[in-house]
C-alpha cells in the first residue's frame, strides 16, 4: 500500500467535490429563485423516494464491490502463487455487481412509474409530485451502473474516474435544466420543478456513458498468472451477495427512516400552526437552501471517507494494525479541524449568506443554528467509513438507527410545539449521539491517538479570534471596495481560511508529517 494513496485520492475527489459543489451552489440559487420556497419544498420531497430506491439497487452493492475488490488487491501481495490462482478475477466482481444492480433498478423503475400517483398522494402526501416521480423512475438503471463502476474504482483506489463522473453529472444536469427551463419552462414554477428532475436523468445518463467507456482504458492491477482465471460466477456472486444484502437491508431501514423524517416534517409543521404553503416553504428553505450550505465543506471529508473504506479494508486484510491506527487518528483530527472552521464561518457569516445568496433571512437564521452540526456531521462520515472498512457494518447501522430515532422523536414531540427549531435541536442531539457511538465502537479495536489541544482547543480559539476580526474586515470592505456583497463575503472567507491554516501550522496543530 503506497503511503500517498489516500492523500492523492482524497485530493482528486476533493477537487472534484468542491467543483461540483460550487456548480451546485449556483444551481441551488437558480432553483430557489426559479421555483420559490414552496415549489423547492415539493422538489425536495421526491428525493426520499429516490434515496430508498437507490439504497435497494446500488448502495450495498457499491460498497460490497469496493470492499471485495480492495480485499483481493490487498491479498494478492501476500498470497502464494497457488492461492493467487484460486483468487477470483477482480473484474468479474464488477460484472456480477452490475447484473444484480441494473436488474433490480429496472424492476424498481417499472414499479415507481406505474405507482407514482399512489405514492405521491398517499405516502408523500403531495399529489403535485406525481409527474416528477415518473420522470425520476427513468434514472435508476443508469445510477446503478454508475454506482457499481465507481465502487470498482474506489476498491482499486483509482479515484480519477469517479471524480470526473461526479463533476460531469453535475455540470450536465445544471446546463440541461437551465437550457430546457429557459425555453420550455417559460417562468412556470411547476413545469420548472419537473424539468429540474428531468435534468437529474440527463446528467446520470451522460455520466454513466462516460463511466462505461472508461473501463476500456483502465488497467487492472492483477498478476499475470491470474489475469485469465476462470471461476464459476457463483463463487463471486455468493460473497458479493453475502456482503451486500445485509448492508442493503441496513441501509434500507436507515433510508426508510430518513424518508419518514422528511415526510413528517411538513406534516408536523402544519400542526404547529402553519398552512400547507408555509410548511412546504419552511421545508424548502431548510432542505433546499440551508442544509446544502452546511454540507458544502463536507466535500473534503466525504472524499476522505470514500477512500478510507477500501484502504482500511485492505490494511485489515493484511493485518496491518499500525496503518489502521495511524490512518484513523489522522482522519479524526482533520475532520474536526475542518468542522470547527465551518462552524466558525457559519456562526459569523450565516445570516449574510442567507441574505446575499438566497435573499431569505430564514435561511440565514437556519445556517447559524445548524453551524454547530458541522464537526459532528464530518466526524461521523469519517468514523462510519472506518467502521465499514473493518467489516463491522452492523455497528454503523445500529448507531445510525439510534441517531435517526432521536430525530424522529423530536419531529413528533418538539416540532408541533417549537416549530422547525425543535427539529434543528433534534438534528444536533442526534449527530452528537452518532459521533459518540461511532467513537466508542472504534476505541476498543483501534488505538486512537487523540490530542484535544491540537484537534479542538487551538482550532476553536483561532477561528473565534479570526471570526471576530473578519466581521470588522467585512464591514470595512463593504464601505471601501466597489464590489458586490457576494464577492466581498467570499474574499473575506478565503482570507479567514488562509490565516486559519497558517496559524494552525504556526501553533503546531497541523504538521507536514501528517501528509507523509
Amino acid at each position: 500500500m503506497k503511503k500517498s494513496t489516500i492523500l492523492k485520492g482524497t485530493m482528486i475527489l476533493t477537487l472534484a467535490g468542491l467543483a461540483t459543489r460550487i456548480i451546485g451552489f449556483f444551481y441551488r440559487i437558480y432553483l430557489s429563485n426559479a421555483l420559490g420556497a414552496e415549489k423547492l419544498g415539493i422538489y425536495q420531497l421526491v428525493f426520499p423516494v429516490y434515496g430508498i430506491c437507490f439504497t435497494i439497487y446500488a448502495s450495498g452493492i457499491q460498497t460490497a464491490i469496493s470492499k471485495l475488490v480492495a480485499d483481493q488487491a490487498g491479498r494478492q501481495h501476500y498470497l502464494t502463487t497457488q492461492e493467487q490462482k484460486e483468487s477470483f478475477h477482480i473484474k468479474k466482481i464488477l460484472l456480477c455487481g452490475l447484473f444484480c444492480s441494473i436488474t433490480t433498478a429496472l424492476c424498481l423503475s417499472v414499479l415507481l412509474y406505474h405507482n407514482a400517483s399512489f405514492i405521491a398522494t398517499h405516502i408523500i402526501k403531495e399529489p403535485a409530485c406525481t409527474n416528477s416521480l415518473k420522470v425520476l423512475s427513468y434514472v435508476f438503471p443508469f445510477c446503478g451502473g454508475t454506482a457499481c463502476i465507481n465502487g470498482y474504482y474506489y476498491g482499486l483506489k483509482k479515484s480519477g474516474v469517479p471524480a470526473v463522473t461526479q463533476l460531469l453529472e453535475q455540470f450536465v444536469r445544471v446546463i440541461s435544466v437551465y437550457v430546457i427551463a429557459t425555453y420550455f419552462g417559460k417562468g412556470d414554477a411547476g413545469v420548472t420543478c419537473e424539468l429540474a428532475v428531468f435534468g437529474v436523468v440527463i446528467g446520470e445518463i451522460v455520466s454513466n456513458l462516460y463511466n462505461i467507456c472508461s473501463l476500456a482504458f483502465v488497467k487492472i492491477p492483477a498478476p499475470a498468472d491470474i489475469s485469465h482465471a476462470s471461476l464459476p460466477v457463483s463463487k463471486i456472486l455468493f460473497p458479493l451477495l453475502k456482503y451486500s444484502v445485509p448492508l442493503t437491508g441496513n441501509h434500507l431501514i436507515v433510508s426508510l427512516l430518513h424518508s419518514l423524517e422528511a415526510i413528517l416534517i411538513p406534516t408536523m409543521l402544519k400542526r404547529s400552526g402553519l398552512s400547507t404553503s408555509e410548511a412546504l416553504s419552511v421545508y424548502g428553505v431548510l432542505t433546499g437552501m440551508a442544509l446544502p450550505f452546511i454540507l458544502f465543506p463536507s466535500a473534503i471529508t466525504n472524499s476522505l471517507a470514500v477512500l478510507l473504506l477500501p484502504t482500511i479494508s485492505e490494511a485489515n486484510a493484511a493485518k496491518n494494525q499500525s496503518a489502521i491506527n495511524q490512518t484513523t487518528s489522522i482522519s479524526i483530527k482533520y475532520s474536526l479541524v475542518i468542522g470547527i472552521f465551518s462552524t466558525g464561518i457559519f456562526i459569523f457569516f450565516g445570516r449574510s449568506f442567507g441574505d446575499i445568496f438566497f435573499h431569505n433571512q430564514q435561511a440565514g437564521s437556519f445556517l447559524v443554528t445548524l453551524s454547530w452540526l458541522c464537526p459532528f456531521i464530518y466526524l461521523t462520515t469519517t468514523l462510519g467509513s472506518i467502521i465499514n472498512g473493518l467489516g463491522k457494518t452492523h455497528l454503523t447501522f445500529i448507531n445510525t438507527i439510534c441517531g435517526l430515532s432521536i430525530r424522529i422523536l423530536f419531529v413528533f414531540y418538539m416540532v408541533p410545539n417549537k416549530g422547525i427549531y425543535g427539529y434543528l435541536i433534534g438534528l444536533l442531539v442526534s449527530q452528537l449521539a452518532i459521533a459518540l457511538l461511532d467513537y466508542l465502537s472504534l476505541v476498543h479495536t483501534i488505538s486512537i491517538k487523540f490530542d484535544a489541544v491540537n484537534s479542538l482547543l487551538k482550532p476553536a480559539l483561532i477561528i473565534f479570534i479570526l471570526g471576530m476580526l473578519s466581521q470588522k474586515t467585512y464591514h470595512f470592505f463593504q464601505s471601501g471596495l466597489h464590489l458586490g456583497n457576494a464577492w466581498i463575503l467570499l474574499i473575506v472567507c478565503s482570507l479567514v481560511l488562509t490565516f486559519y491554516l497558517l496559524l494552525l501550522f504556526i501553533t503546531h496543530s497541523l504538521s507536514a508529517k501528517d501528509f507523509k
